[in-house]
Order: C-alpha cells, then structure tokens, then sequence
C-alpha cells in the first residue's frame, strides 16, 4: 500500500483518507457513509493522558465515554460506515477486491441510520489528570464469629482471635467444650488505599484457655487476605467454615472449624445481608467451606521458593559528604547503598542477607514459605531495602501477583516466575534525608523513576505430607542457591528510542520564568542528573554492557565491537532538549516557541531481548481496545435509544473472534528464544487456549444476539473485555517503562511514564506498540502526592510527541511515522554517515487554518461558589493559541451559543495528515470570582473536523454536529459540554474562500459571534407545566430562617414563578398548584437545555435571598405520552410482563394465570383460590389487554399437601407435625413464615434465570431465520412467546415433581410481604405524581467519588412536578369530561391543604449493629422522631446486643405538610456521658401519604376479623375498591353471585365466605374486593401496583461515617387520616416470651468406658467413673452423678437423675439466658444458645485432677435415636450423624437409650470411650410444676439405689479397711518419702537454730 493509505493499527474505524485513489471500491457507494472521515481521526496520532499501569482490567481510558453522538441533518440519505478493522493484510486484499461487506460489521454510524456520527476514542480523547491509586479509603471489615465445631483437642476451653494486619480482637471463652457457640460479631474500621487494605491478612486463630496470666496455645488458624473477601459476590462469604490447620505441624491435618461471616465494606458498597432466617444450619461443613468459587476443598501444604539471584542500578541511598569523609580516614571508596531484600507473603515476611555497600549486589539466596495451596492471599511483595543504622528504608517494590503466574484450569500450571528481571520504581533517584516520595518505593501510586532491577524465579512444590523427612513447621526459611548463567534471562541486545518533541504548550505559569528542556530516560540509561551510581570496583569491560554502563558515553564507545563503530559513527546518546525560555500564551500557561524547529532526542540502551513478552502483550491489548470501543459503541446506541444495537454488537463479536484467531496464528510462530522461562511456555499455551475459546464464545454468542438480548449479551462480551485485560498483562518485565521529565533549572518539575510496549516497534502491524512511531499528546503532572488534589488538575505542560523504541538493527524506519515535510538537521560529527539520528528536524512546509470553536452550552457543572451556583467561562487552547468565552453569572448550565474563531493557526506537516489527524484541543471551565484569580471547575479533551483547501464545505462531513463532551475535575466528572470544533485550511486566496461567518454580531452582546445556523439545533415549541406542591425542611440562611420563600423555574432563558409562600412555618405549601410557560427547545431530546429550580426568600425592601438551587439534567422523563398511545403500550408490555414474571417468580405468589375458560363480552377473567401460596404453576398463558381470558388454578394446593402427607407416611417417617392450632399462631409464625418464603422466592428466582438462559439457548438453536427488527412488534413475538411458555410448563412441572418428594408441607399460614431493602426502592421512591427535588447550596466538595451526594450541601427539598410536550396539543385530551383547564395535565390529584394524620410505626428488629462500646457490643435502643415530637424508649434498651429484636409499636400524631419526615434512629444507652448515635433511617411519609400505590396501610393477603391476621386497615377491602374505583372513574365494582366481581372489562373470581370469632361462617364481598386490590396494576390506564402488607429493611446511617451502613433494621409504617374511621388497636408484635421447659435426664448406666488407673495391687487396670451433664454452659447448670468406684469393666451404675429446667424460643430454636457478663457489668445480658445437651465421662482422682475419658453432645432438636442396647451402640451414631434419622426431643417428649460417648486420640481421630444409658424426658413447667422430682436420687419420686459390685462400695463398708487398701497401696512410697524428707527438714531446722549460738561461743573462745 503507498503512503496515502494507512490503515489503522490501533483499531479504529477504517479511515478512508483520500477517496480519490479509488483503492476502496465498495459495492455501495453509500458504505462511504456521511461521516467515514470525521469518525475520528487518523492513524497518525493518538492520545494519551498519563500512562499508567492498567488495574484490574480496566484500561487508562476505562471511563471513556467514547460513542458520543452526533445528530446529522441527513435522515436515512446515507447508508454505513465500514467499520472492518483491520487484522491483517488479507483482509485488506479481499476488501479491495471489493468483497461485500457483511451486514454486522458495519459501525455505529451506519446502524444509527438516521443521526449520528461515531465520535470516537480519537475525537474524544480522554485524559484523566489526577492519579487515582494511592489514595486513602474508608474500609469496614466485619467479622461474625458464629460456632466452631470439630476443634481437636481434650476438654479444651476455646477463644477464638480475629486479626486483621495489626489489629486483634478475641471472643469470650467457652469452657469445656470442642464445638463452643459463640455468635459474636467483631467490626474493624481502616482508613488506607486500596492495594494496602486488600494485601491486608485476616487470621482466624483458635486458641485454648487463655487467661490473663497466660496467652494460651494455638489450636489452629486460618488465614486470607481482604482482597479475597472483596472480590467475593457482595464482598462476603457468610455463614462459611473456616478450616482451622496448625502452623506449627502440617502434617497434623484438620484441627477443627470455625463459622463465620466476613464481610468488606468500602465507601458506597451496599452489602446485601442475606436476610436472617431462623437458622436452621446449613450443618453439611464440608459444602459450605469458607473459599472462593473454584478452589478445591481440601488444599494441601505447599512451599514456595522465592529465589533471589541479584540486582543492578541501584540508586544512592547515601549522602556523599559522610562518604568523602570516610574515603579521607580510611582511604578506600564504598558504595553508598547496603542492599538486602525482603519478601512477604500470606503475613510471613524473609529476608536474605546485607550484601555491604554494592550498587550491583548478588545474593543468590532462596526464601521458603510453607503455605496452603491453593493460597488465599493473592500477592508476593517483593522489597529492595537499605539497611541502615537507624532504620530500614525501601528502594523498591515489586508485587508478584500469583493469578498471573499460574493458571488454575485443568491444562494449568503450578505458580512459576523467571529467572526473570522485574523492573522497580519509586521516587526519584537522588538520595535526601527526608524523601517527600518514600510511598513510591513502597508501591504506594505510579513510581515516577527508575529505582533498579532485580533477576528473581518463583516456583512452588506440592508437599507430601505423609512422608516421614518433611519439616513439619511454617517457618520462613533462607537458603543459598547456585548462581544462573548469563544467557538464563535472554540474549542481550542493544535497543535504540528516538523521541522528538513537536510542540511543547500549556506550561504551568509557575515555572516559566525560567529556561525549560525536557530530559526522555529509558531505564538509567538517559538520566544524567541522577542516573548510574558506578560501582567502584573496576567493571569488567563487557562487550554487551550488562551492566548498566554510564552515560559518559566514551565508555561505551570501548565496549562497542569494531563493526558498531563502523555503522554508527560515534554514536552519543543526546537524551535532553535543549534548554528554552517560554513563551506567554495567556495568564495561566506559557509555550515553547519550537515552531519549524522540532528538538529530538536519541538513546541506546542494552537489554536482554524479551521483546515476544511484549508482542503477544501488544496483540491482545490492540483486541482489547477494539473490543472496549465497539462495546462503548453500543452503549452508546442503547443509551440515546438509536436503532439496531443488536447489528453493532454482531459485528464488534465478529471482529473479536477474527482477532482472536490471528492471535494464535501470531503467537504461534514464537521461536525458542534464548532466556524463555517455563512461565513464557505455560502463558503462552494458555493464552492460546484462551483466546481461542474466547474466539468459539464470541462466534456462539454472536449468533445468539436478538433484540431483546443485546443487554445480555453485552454483559457478556463486557466481561470477555475483562479477561482479555487481564491476559494481557505480562507479569515477566523486559524492558523499563520510559520516562519524560521537564527539568528547570536542572530541577525535575514534571513527569510522564510511557510504558515501553506501548512504542516498541514490530514489523508486524498487530504487535507493533499503539503509540509506536506515531504522534502522541502527552500530559505531564507532578509526582507522587504533589499530584493529589488541586495541585494535580493543573496540567504542567502538554508535549506534542513522537516516539520510537526498537532494536538497533532495525533502526531503518524509525522517521518513517512523523509528520512529513522535514528536514533532518545532524550533529555534525564523524564521517557523516547517513546512520546518525537528526537532533533536531526542520519543518520547511507549514500550512494556516482558521480554527472555529462552536461553544453551545455546558451542564452539570461543579459547584464553585457558596451560593451552590458558578460563573462559568470557558478557555479553548489549541496549538499555541487560546481564547476565552464570556462569563455567564450564577448557573451551572452556561448556553454560551459563542463561536470562537482562532485565526492564522500555524501547522507544520503534510496537509492530508493535517486533516485527517489534527491536534488536541484543550478546553478548560473556570469559575470567574470577583476578586482573586478565576478558579478551576475542570477540562475536557476534543479534536476538530478538519477541511482541507481542495475540499467542499458541504454535507456529509460539514457542517460539524454538537457533541457532549465529559468534563473532568482530577479523576471526577464534572459536566458535560456541548460543542463542536471545526478546522478550515487558508489557501492562497486567503480568508475569502471560507464559508461565511453569517450570525449578525449580537447588538446586545457587542462582537460575539453566536453559533451559526447550520450548528445550532433545529428549535421547536413546547410547553412546560409545572406542579407547585411545596417546600419542605429549608435550612437557615445566614443565620435567618427562611419565611416567605418562592420557586423560580427557569429552562431556555424562558420561565415562571411560583405563587410565594406567605408563612413557610405555618404552612409549607403553595396555594396555586399548577402554571405552565412555553420554550422553544431542540427536537432532539438529547440536546434539551436543563431546567433551573431556584428558591428565593422574599425578604422586606424587595430584597431576595437565593436558598438553594437544583438542576434537572434531563427532562426526558417529564415528556408528557397521549393516554391512548400508553394504553396500546401497557397492553404489550403487560403482556411480556406479566408472562416473563409468571416464569421468574415460578414460586412466589405472582400472578396464577392459566387457561382461557369461558369468553364473556371481552372481559378478562382472573380468579384467586382462597390459597395465598401457590407454589406451583402449572400453565402460563399470555395475557392481552384485547383478548379475554378466565384464570384459574388447575390443581388445589390443599389435595396436593394431602397427597405429600401420604407419601410422606409411606416412606416410614415421622409423621409430619399436626397443622398449629389458630390460637398459637401470632404475628412471629407469620413474619418467620414470610421469611421462609422470601428465601424461596430468592433461590427459585436463581433457578428461573438459569432456566431462561437455558431456554434462549435451546431457542436459539431452534430458529434459524431472525425475525427481521422493522416487523411489527406482534407479528414478531406471538409465537417465540408460545414456545416459551410451554418449556416452562413442562420445566416447572418436572421441577415440581422433584420438589414435591422433598419438600416439607409447611403448615399454611397467612404471610406478608419481607422486602429486604426499602419500600422506597420497590416502588421507585414513591414519585409516581409528586416528584421530590434536593435543593443545593454551597461549594461542592472534592470528593474521590461524586457518586456520593453531598449531603451537608443540601438546604431542603422541593416538591412539585414537571409536564412538558410539543405544541399544539390534540383536543382529545383537553374535551375529555371533567377535565379541569386549571390543572392542565395534572388532572384529579388531591388538594395540599394541611392534613392531620395518625401515623403508626412498627420496629421489628435490628441486625448487625455497628459496635458503639469497647467491649464490641452496643445496648440499642430506638429513638423516633416526626416534627416536633419525639419519643425515646430509652428506659427500654436491649443489652449487650448487635442483633436486637424489638418488636415495638409507637403512634404518633402529625399534621402534613409541616411534620412529613419521620426519622427512626437507633442509640447506644451509656451510663455515663451522653448515649451515642448508631445509626438512622429517614423516610418522607407525605410521598408515601400521596402516593398512588397507596403506601398509607398494606394490604394483607387475606382477610380475616380475628386472630393474629385480623385486617388492619379502618377501611374495610369493599370500601377501598369502590374508593379506588370512583377515583379512576373505573366502571364497577360489580358483584354477582357465584364469587364474581367485575371492574372495567375484567371478571375476577374469589371466596365468599369468612368465620368469625365463634367459627360461624357468614356470606362476604371482602375477599372477591381483595382479590381485585391485589391485582389492581392489571387494570389498565389506571392500575398500580398496590402497597401489600410488609416488613421493609432499611439501612441505618450515620453522617460520621458516610456511604457506610451501620446495621439494618425491619420496621413499617401505618398512617391514618384523623378525618377518616378510627384504626383498631395496634397488633401486638411484642417479641416472643421464651416458653419455660424443664429437661430431665436419667443417667442409668455406663458401659465400655475405658479404664484409666492401673492398680497397684494386682496391676489390673480399673476407673472411677460418674457423668457430668449441662445444658445452657458448664458454668451455670453442669451437674454431677456420684462416683461408681473402681469399675474393672468399665460398667458403671448410677439411676442419678439430672434436671436443668430452661427458657426455650421454639420458633428460633434457641435456649435464651440471661446473665451478667462479669462483676461490673451493671445489668443482665440476654443471650439465646443453640438447645445442646452435653454429657461426658469423667474417672474420679482424689488427690489429682479428674480425667476427662468423652463426651457426647445431643442437639435437642435433631439427635440420633439411642441404640436399644449397649450392643447396637456404636461410634457411628456420631461419624454418620447426618445420615441417621434424627429425633426432636419437643416431638417426642420422651426418650431412651444408649448413646456412644466419643473422644480424639493422639492422631486427632475419633475414638469410642464408652456408652451411655440414658432417658431424656422433657416437661413444660407447669407439668413439672404438677409432679416435681428430686436431683440425683432424692425425693420426690427418687430413683432406687444402684447395686454396684464390692470393689465400688469398699468405701462405705469398712472405711478403715479401704483406707489402708486405697491409700497405702497407692501411695505407700510417697507417704514414706514425705516422712523421711520431713525429718531431713527438721533436722536441717535445727542446724540452722543452734548454729549462730554455737558460733558465738567458738568467737568468743567460751
């Protein structure tokens, strides 16, 4: 191809640059669509904000916004853009060939048909400004410790410790026990960046009995790091089980397991809680093991070897001073760095040896880490560190990431690196003391400079634990290893980079004083400020230069080899430009004045020749790219609602599999290039077994694409985006990223980094680098956290630049991408080889322009001033021109409508690549101040449409089309601008030739030009109504509250005012509700002005106060539909509705349609069984609001239950509980039944969408022919519908017969509704009429995330409506009765005078409190708040509790509008000092009041007079209807006999009987009226979805802890107009009273116990045996049998009675116990414990501590059945429990039997240590109240004695006798050492009493 065509590299859109070359023939002429050209920009250039390293598979650009649209005059004229992207040459050839093109691959331009033009990455670039790691964040990490079970280890009293990095917080100890009980919750708050919080480790540790004198011992731990819980679904595992191993033996194996619930909250999460159910434990352990989807449950040891061989390049760590010092003294040269390097991972840290002062250190040391594989920690830090005297600093950091080092599939590889070199950066190499940039070095944000290199390897060996040689501890061990061969890492090679800088603009004002020159560093090869630290022992000279060599370049020029300095003269590095002084280009930025002159720049470098890494790299980010803009395409297409997205998806799924199948054929041509590691092999075979499944998938997927699936579809293609990033990146470096720093005054300023692969040069196209050999705009930013906030939104200066970087030998065409028109300008030097690079380039050719900008308008903008309002002006740069628009004063949408005209713009290169790749246009918003300088709102990027001379101004390309830009304030958007840029050549002729300037120079406005016609859009009439409903909670305003506020509304320059408030205290709401003003606006929604909602105070002497402000962006859901259009609309979306609901909610009580039955005069039967829970269907049939259908459920629930019963007895089980009796029921047994039924509702809704994908798959097969987009909609899906509905059906019978046989009937009882998240969300905010608008005043803040509305800028709210349409309007609407002209569209709302209202709120519970007191608990208590009233049940607080159950009712009288906002807070009861808010939930009852939904009283699913459903509302369902029925002038209701009742043209059919309280049944219409409320959105026009009776969920907040929830809590709300019927009394909710049972148990006999004590005697082996039993906690209640001494079989005999009476919450299944939690504690804590009954078996010592022999522990509600006889007993009755039919001792009242007691051996197995015979025998306490028994074998009823053997009653025959027999036998030695060493003690007593006497004596001669 010759140089006029070039053809994208990067995945653009085929650029056709000159069509007259005639090389394109398409078949149509039409492909060369409107805007072919401007669809961006060529290949010639590309831009790029900062590089920086791509995280989690998002790219630099991941927010772009790329597909922005362009609306054109031309409609349907134009046919498609080609938008093939190139793959390879034989695409082009067969393009050529004029093949045609498949209908699928064409662009978005074409696919639009009507409007657009694709703007795309080149014309929007998108730069963002700000660094966004390193950034500090709030995390929240809770952690619910629940139970641990199995934990191994004899009578052990467990505490279980959380750690989380530093941070350790522990549980309360359990006694005695090895499964303890503990559900206990721990909160952790951190505020650090991302990357710290996710390397973080959470340890899990079991220790055993530790007190405070001693820390006790390790049971085992378990160990993972956030980033795993983070990455979870929800960010959380819940109710998982930790599996406990111990570090200090691997071989040991399983020590036990702990559940628990982990969840990561980070700032705007919302964690779904999955809602708290009665907990019947998922107890299968082994299914519910706390890992990751994909990792395998039984990990095993591992090590893994990190072996570090050596580095090169370090930097200074030093200062010279003390060095020269040192060289005076001691008269020898060091080094000044004393390198060691440090590697953590999994919370272990190793370090390898100080190699003393060496800028090149080798170690040659490997580190072992033990660790479970696989691991849950993600990454390997790798640390070059300093040691110093005082303390440690970091030279560098690496992260391995083990994800990309290994792969887990079934073809994959264990974790393997190198022997590779990574690369490290940090901070700037010149050595301070106090190094402002320290985080750098530790990987905290970009490094801004090349720190060193270091050749590490990681590898990982499985270990076999069984074998005998292993070392059993974790311990990090060192070791030494043999050092590698040179060639190991690849052959070296020399690689040249040549830059030339081609213009150098927008300078920071600050440093253009001075003169500036630009330094481009690869490696330390380039640096001359602070570059090489030469090591001082002589280098040996090599010729490939190894080692970094210096930039005195003579030395190179020795190592180089003869035939070098032959090709390239002497060749020198020139790495700087020289230095300039700028030039002023406006008040903030200067420029370099480099016009025909270009500075260039040259380096050689040496590196081992790895460039395949990058290659590969290269191919699958150019795919990826091509993927993101096709994908960003279609979003764009969805979003502005164009047509056909589902042909652009086809294509961009096309052009992805092509790609991926030139990716193999690529990457399979890989030599065996020196230095290939085993990861190079591994990742190679795995990326192609990647990218080719990838490639089938996109193939597949394609096929599937319909209309209705493209958003689908698109997830998945989004998610091929993901995996393709993250393939992409190459964990093995090569070559260093290249740096470009602007120096002043030899001081580094400003910095970019350039990742080396982006301009590493290839001759293939698809490998070559995206910015190779091309023009790039580059931003420079201050480094490190200078570049945080404000600072870095400046930009510090914007290169123009070209890069080049490859090997020497392939240095031919390095120029061959500039733009043409130059001259090289050679240092002149040598024999003037042609060889040398240019220093500089002159450009002799150079064209003029006139640059239009079109300023429209901008939206959305950033708040800069106080008033919460900005005066906004905008500044265009282009080249080095800028200019400015005027400043409009107080609106964030600025309409500027201003041409700019820049006149005379100079550029320099040849015309076609000047008009098909123009340079970048900065425009940046300021707010203008009155006094100090204007302040930055923000910037967005654009390029202009460029014409050229020879070209005609003139449709498709011109005029230019408004586009939305996004503007961006560091990393946040901040507006949008609409504007378009257009770049016409001056030829000879001059300025005459240019299209005419034609708008009159506004009179008004003096010399500005206004957007020409042909730009502007097209006007047309409308009229906005507006709803004036209110003001609610208007903060102050400089200290004055506000009391006679107005609303001006404002859109287009047009508006209206509100009627003003006379008394805002007394009454908050408007008196004339509706007015309406007209507007010209655009016809294309999209570019609709917004519309300004202000409040002003009205205040004395006509001054106003402006109260806040807001804006409405987008008027789009205001736009006003004609009725008759919306009916023909419900009827199909109803129809598709309600079939697809019928198919998700298969179980949930969603609407039972089935066949047709009758045909009445077009009305629709539907009839409800008197059965709430159908919880099957068995038919779906459509609905259509035309045809008539009767509705009615096949099989009667109640039959099939009977049906379940008789199987169920069949089996031989229990039989099922008998159905509860009325009078048990109460609102509990409906709330936990509700639950239940919500957590099938959630599975099934899982298994349905399964089932629907499964179904559009075997659709899919099925239809060969797609049903073309422009049919009709019906024609096109009538039959797929039918089709569906039948899979369905037989799919839902099948599962129906599965579920039937194992599902336990639950016993009906009347239900409600349990949203697990707000009301407000499910009925979307209740803004059905009444809209509600957050009024803003203030600054806005910087914030990271704008997502988060600034809460404290919010001054109060607005409530009103907007209506708007086209002019004129149809008369239909206007003629329609009792249409009243005053309220324009807003017909038949109520009237806002003040209403007085009962309002009732219900607070259920609360769950997951944040902890307020130090001991990690809160004592809650709730606190509400309405107007002026308060009510604070304090005395009431619950203590010690995160989960507590209120079950509490308060009424509250109110009076709308001034009292609307209720709040229920909950607080923490202090004792002392005042109590703390936890947190609060606030809800706007007046929408709730007003609402159609009618959110005042839900409605109950049934109606019943009495007993715990008794209907609540004063109204009765008859009233309702009639009421709802008159208010939408609905026909009806009318009832007739038979259980009919009909309204509008729809027959429902019900019940109509009802018992009352005596069970007489009477004849009612309540349930026919119900059955139509709970139907009622069926209803056409007016129907809506009505309220049912409900628990919501809401979160709880707190203003301290933005966007983080601090627990939820269940409540409702019931509101009752004063004026209507009084409401009944409140029901009761008050939480259960634990039922009061008394357990006895009879301990008859033991047998088998294993003996303990041998027998001094006779040597025969014996046990002293009794039984220690509890039930609530060895503490409180543990009771004891006597002893049976002496028992040589291990039979024991004891007829002893235990009896533990306890309070028992059936429906929680939990023992409840009240009990101070220590001696201070002021008050009871109640906890509730699982029902476990724990008996062991002890042998009795006299003189030394009892022996623990087993143990049994019996879950009350589930246990084996006891064997009949000891025989029968076995230890299987414990291994196999989940498998045994298990008993409920509250079924059967009464039990006995032989049960095994059960102990762990030394290897940690279970073993039998005996059986026990025991009755169980439970009582409520009134029965145990009636016949009372004694404990052990008292009275009453006492037990008779047990007939024990001789050898056991020796003790109470003949004392004297087993006195002797005990004691001296057993203890004859020791009682006769004891004498002697008590007469040793007396004698040496008296030694010491007579020796000072005797001494004196001898002294004193007596």
């Amino acid at each position: 191809m010759d140089g006029s065509v070039r053809v994208w590299s990067d995945g653009e859109f085929l650029d056709v640059p000159d069509d007259r070359d005639g090389m394109f023939q398409f078949e149509t002429e039409s492909l060369l669509s409107s805007h072919s050209h401007s669809s961006g920009t060529p290949p010639g250039r590309s831009s790029h904000g900062i590089p920086t390293f791509r995280k989690a598979g998002k790219g630099v650009f991941s927010a772009m916004k790329l597909g922005k649209v362009r609306s054109s005059k031309d409609n349907h004229k134009k046919g498609d853009d080609p938008a093939i992207l190139e793959t390879d040459d034989l695409d082009r050839k067969a393009m050529r060939l004029g093949g045609g093109l498949d209908p699928d691959t064409i662009s978005l331009a074409s696919v639009t048909a009507v409007t657009t033009n694709v703007s795309n990455k080149r014309s929007k670039p998108d730069i963002k400004m700000e660094p966004g790691a390193g950034r500090p964040v709030d995390y929240q990490i809770s952690v619910t410790v629940i139970e641990a079970r199995q934990l191994v280890g004899l009578n052990m009293d467990p505490v279980v410790c959380v750690e989380i990095g530093e941070e350790k917080k522990y549980t309360s100890m359990k006694e005695s026990t090895n499964c303890p009980y503990y559900n206990e919750y721990f909160v952790f708050d951190f505020h650090v960046p991302p990357d710290v919080m996710f390397d973080k480790i959470l340890k899990l540790s079991v220790i055993h009995s530790k007190n405070l004198l001693r820390s006790g011992t390790l049971v085992g731990n378990f160990k993972l790091d956030v980033g795993t819980v983070y990455s979870q679904p929800e960010h959380q595992f819940y109710h998982k089980w930790a599996m406990l191993s111990d570090p200090d033996d691997i071989t040991a194996g399983c020590k036990g397991y702990i559940k628990c619930d982990i969840a990561v909250v980070g700032k705007g999460d919302n964690i779904k809680t999955p809602h708290k159910a009665s907990e019947t434990d998922e107890d299968d352990i082994e299914g519910n093991l706390l890992l990751p989807e994909g990792i395998p449950s039984e990990r095993q040891w591992a090590r893994f070897y990190v072996r570090i061989y050596r580095a090169e390049g370090l930097p200074k760590m030093n200062t010279s001073i003390m060095a020269n010092v040192k060289k005076a003294f001691i008269g020898e040269n060091r080094d000044l760095v004393d390198p060691y390097v440090q590697v953590q991972f999994a919370g272990q840290k190793g370090k390898t040896s100080v190699q003393k002062s060496s800028y090149e250190p080798i170690w040659n040391e490997q580190i072992i880490f033990t660790e479970m594989f696989p691991p849950l920690c993600k990454r390997v830090k790798v640390q070059i560190r300093d040691s110093d005297k005082v303390n440690d600093v970091a030279i560098g950091t690496h992260f391995i990431d083990l994800r990309k080092i290994s792969n887990d599939g079934d073809k994959g590889f264990l974790p393997t690196l190198g022997p590779a070199w990574v690369n490290m950066y940090g901070s700037t190499r010149n050595y301070t003391l106090m190094d402002e940039h320290q985080d750098l070095n530790e990987g905290l944000g970009e490094g801004v400079s090349f720190r060193a290199r270091l050749l590490i390897s990681v590898a990982v060996e499985i270990l076999d634990t069984t074998s005998s040689e292993i070392m059993s501890s974790t311990e990090v061990q060192v070791e030494p290893v043999s050092n590698i061969s040179e060639s190991a890492t690849g052959k070296v090679e020399e690689f040249f980079l040549f830059g030339s800088f081609l213009e150098a603009t927008m300078i920071d004002r600050k440093i253009g004083d001075k003169p500036i020159n630009f330094e481009v560093t690869i490696g330390n090869y380039g640096n001359q400020i602070d570059g090489v630290s030469k090591p001082v022992a002589g280098r040996k000279k090599k010729k490939d230069g190894v080692g970094e060599s210096d930039e005195e370049e003579s030395e190179l020029i020795q190592n180089s080899s003869d035939e070098e300095a032959e090709d390239d003269g002497d060749l020198v590095s020139v790495s700087t430009s020289p230095p300039m002084k700028p030039v002023i280009t406006d008040r903030n930025y200067f420029h370099l004045p480099y016009f025909e002159k270009k500075p260039c720049i040259y380096i050689k470098s040496w590196w081992q020749d790895q460039r395949r890494r990058l290659y590969n790299s290269n191919v699958m980010d150019k795919i990826a790219d091509k993927l993101e803009e096709g994908l960003n395409d279609v979003q764009e297409i969805i979003k502005t609602e164009k047509a056909f997205p589902e042909r652009r998806l086809r294509g961009v799924l096309e052009e992805l599999s092509t790609g991926c199948s030139r990716f193999v054929t690529l990457a399979n041509k890989d030599q065996n290039l020196a230095g290939r590691t085993k990861l190079d092999q591994e990742r190679l075979k795995s990326c192609m077994r990647e990218m080719e499944s990838m490639g089938q998938q996109a193939k597949t997927i394609r096929s599937q694409v319909k209309r209705n699936t493209v958003r689908d579809k698109l997830k998945l293609a989004l998610n091929f985006l993901q995996r393709l990033r993250f393939l992409a990146e190459e964990p093995q470096h090569s070559i260093p990223d290249v740096f470009i720093w602007m120096m002043s005054n030899n001081k580094r300023i400003a910095y970019a980094r350039i990742p080396s692969k982006d301009i590493l040069y290839s001759i293939v196209d698809e490998e070559r680098g995206k910015d190779c050999g091309k023009v790039k705009a580059v931003f420079l930013r201050l480094p490190g956290k200078k570049g945080f906030g404000p600072a870095g939104w400046t930009v510090q200066a914007k290169l123009e630049m070209y890069l080049w970087l490859g090997l020497n030998k392939q240095r031919k065409d390095f120029l061959s991408g500039l733009p043409s028109g130059f001259e090289e300008n050679k240092a002149v030097k040598g024999t003037g080889l042609q060889a040398v690079p240019p220093i500089s380039l002159v450009y002799n050719m150079k064209q003029v322009f006139q640059l239009r900008a079109h300023m429209y308008q901008a939206r959305s903008l950033f708040a800069a001033d106080s008033s919460g309002l900005s005066d906004p002006f905008a500044r265009v740069f282009f080249s080095t021109h800028s200019q400015v628009t005027e400043v409009l004063s107080e609106t964030l949408c600025p309409t500027w409508d201003q041409l700019l005209v820049f006149d005379n713009v100079e550029l320099y290169g040849e015309a076609t690549e000047l008009r098909d790749d123009p340079p970048i246009i900065v425009i940046e918003i300021y707010d203008q101040d009155t006094v100090g300088k204007a302040e930055f709102i923000g910037r967005t990027f654009a390029k202009p449409l460029s014409k050229m001379v020879d070209e005609h101004y003139g449709p498709p390309r011109f005029p230019p089309q408004l586009e939305y830009y996004q503007i961006y304030r560091g990393n946040c958007p901040a507006g949008e601008l609409l504007a378009a840029f257009e770049l016409l050549q001056i030829g000879p002729a001059g300025r005459t030739e240019l299209p005419p300037i034609d708008g009159p120079t506004d009179v008004d406005r003096g010399p500005i030009l206004p957007v020409p016609l042909g730009i502007r859009p097209v006007l047309s009439r409308y009229r906005i109504e507006v709803l004036f409903w209110g003001l609610r909670d208007l903060k102050r305003i400089n200290l004055a509250q506000v009391d006679r506020p107005r609303v001006d509304i404002e859109c287009a320059g047009k508006g209206i005012q509100s009627a003003l408030i006379q008394n805002y205290k007394k009454n908050p709401n408007f008196s004339t509700l509706v007015k309406w003003f007209e507007v010209d606006l655009p016809e294309n929604e999209l570019l609709h002005p917004p519309l300004n909602i202000r409040v002003v105070d009205c205040r004395a002497f006509g001054r106003y106060t402006l109260v806040g402000s807001h804006a409405v962006t987008s008027l789009r859901k205001f736009i006003y539909t004609s009725p008759d259009k919306r009916a023909n609309n419900w009827a199909h979306t109803a129809r598709l509705a309600n079939g697809y609901m019928a198919l998700i909610n298969g179980t949930s009580r969603s609407r039972p349609y089935s066949r047709p039955i009758s045909h009445s005069s077009g009305d629709i039967v539907v009839n409800m069984d008197s059965e709430p829970n159908i919880k099957k269907i068995e038919t779906v049939v459509k609905l259509d609001a035309t045809s008539d259908a009767v509705v009615k459920i096949d099989v009667n629930e109640d039959e099939k239950e009977k049906e379940k019963k008789k199987k169920k007895k069949k089996k031989g089980e229990e039989v099922e509980e008998e159905e509860p009796d009325e009078s048990m029921l109460d609102w509990w047994s409906k709330y936990f039944a509700s639950i239940e039924t919500m957590m099938e509702t959630l599975r099934a809704q899982e298994a349905a969408w399964a089932e629907a994908e499964e179904r559009e798959d075997m659709e899919i097969a099925a239809e060969n022919a797609e049903i073309k987009g422009d049919d009709s909609h019906v024609k096109g899906t009538k039959p797929k519908e039918k089709t569906k509905s039948k899979t369905s059906k037989d799919k839902k019978k099948n599962h129906g017969s599965d579920g039937t046989e194992k599902k336990v009937p639950k016993p009906r009882v009347d239900e409600l509704m349990v949203y697990n998240k707000e009301l407000e969300s499910e009925f979307d905010h209740f803004e059905d009429w009444l809209h509600t608008f957050n009024l803003y005043r203030g600054k806005a803040v910087d914030d990271d995330d704008h997502n988060m509305v600034d809460d404290d800028r919010i001054v109060g709210r607005f409530k009103g409506s907007l209506c708007m349409y086209k002019l004129p309007l149809s008369d239909e609407i206007t003629r329609e009765a009792g249409f009243d002209p005053n309220m324009g569209m807003f017909q038949s709302i109520p009237h806002n005078d003040p209403i007085n209202v009962l309002v009732r709120v219900y607070v259920v519970r609360a769950t997951d409190l944040h902890p307020a007191d130090i001991n990690g608990k809160a004592d809650p208590y709730i606190v509400i708040k309405l107007g002026k009233s308060e009510i604070k049940d304090k005395e009431n607080y619950i203590s010690k509790q995160l989960n507590p159950v209120f079950g509490k009712s308060f009424d509250i009288e109110a009076t709308f509008p001034m009292e609307s906002m209720l709040t229920v807070s909950v607080y923490d009861w202090d004792l002392v000092g005042t109590d703390d808010l936890i947190g609060e939930t606030k809800i706007d009852l007046e929408n709730r009041y007003y609402s159609k939904h009618r959110a005042t009283c839900g409605i109950a699913s049934n109606y019943s007079l009495h007993g715990y459903n008794v209907w609540r509302d004063p109204q009765k369902p008859t009233q309702l209807l009639a009421k709802l029925c008159k208010e939408g002038k609905l026909d009806g209701p009318h009832y007739s006999p038979g259980g009919k009742v009909k309204v509008s043209n729809r027959i429902f059919l019900g019940p109509t009987e009802i018992e009352d309280e005596n069970g007489l049944k009477k004849q009612t219409e309540e349930h026919l009226a119900l059955t139509v409320l709970k139907h009622w959105e069926e209803l056409p026009r007016v129907g809506c979805k009505l309220v049912p009776e409900h628990v919501e969920t809401r979160p709880l907040l707190n203003l301290d802890k933005p966007g983080i929830e601090q627990g939820r809590i269940e409540m409702w709300v019931d509101m009752f107009p004063m004026d209507g019927p009084a409401p009944g009394p409140a029901i009761d909710i008050s939480p259960r009273k634990p039922k009061k049972y008394e357990l006895r148990v009879i301990i008859w006999n033991t047998d088998e116990v294993i003996l303990e004590d041998d027998d001094y005697f006779t040597g025969e082996k014996s046990s002293d045996i009794f039984v220690r039993g509890w039930l609530k906690g060895q503490q409180e209640d543990k009771q004891d049998t006597d002893v049976h001494y002496h028992s040589l079989t291990g039979e024991g005999n004891f007829n002893w009675r235990f009896v533990f009476p306890f309070d028992y919450l059936m429906a929680e299944e939990k023992i409840v116990i009240s009990k101070k939690e220590s001696l201070f504690s002021w008050d009871e804590t109640e906890y509730k414990i699982p029902a476990r009954l724990t008996l062991q078996v002890w042998d009795a010592d006299h003189f030394s501590a009892d022996d623990f022999l087993g143990a049994i522990e019996l879950d009350l509600n589930r246990f084996p059945r006891g064997a009949k006889t000891a025989k029968q007993c076995s230890i299987d009755m414990v291994l196999n429990e989940q498998e045994l039919p298990t008993i409920s001792i509250f079924k059967q009242k009464r039990v006995k039997g032989w049960w095994p007691f059960v102990a762990r051996d030394e290897n940690d197995e279970l073993e039998l240590t005996g059986k026990v015979e025991a009755e169980l025998h439970l009582l409520t306490a009134e029965e145990a109240e009636k016949n009372p028994v004694g404990l052990g074998r008292k009275e009453p009823d006492p037990l008779e004695k047990p007939n024990r053997p001789d050898t056991s009653l020796m003790w109470f025959m003949n004392p004297l006798k087993s006195i002797r027999y005990f004691i001296w036998h057993n203890y004859r030695w020791l009682i006769l050492k004891t004498l002697a060493l008590l007469l040793l003690l007396l004698l040496l007593g008296l030694f010491l009493y007579s020796i000072p006497g005797y001494l004196v004596k001898k002294l004193l001669g007596a």
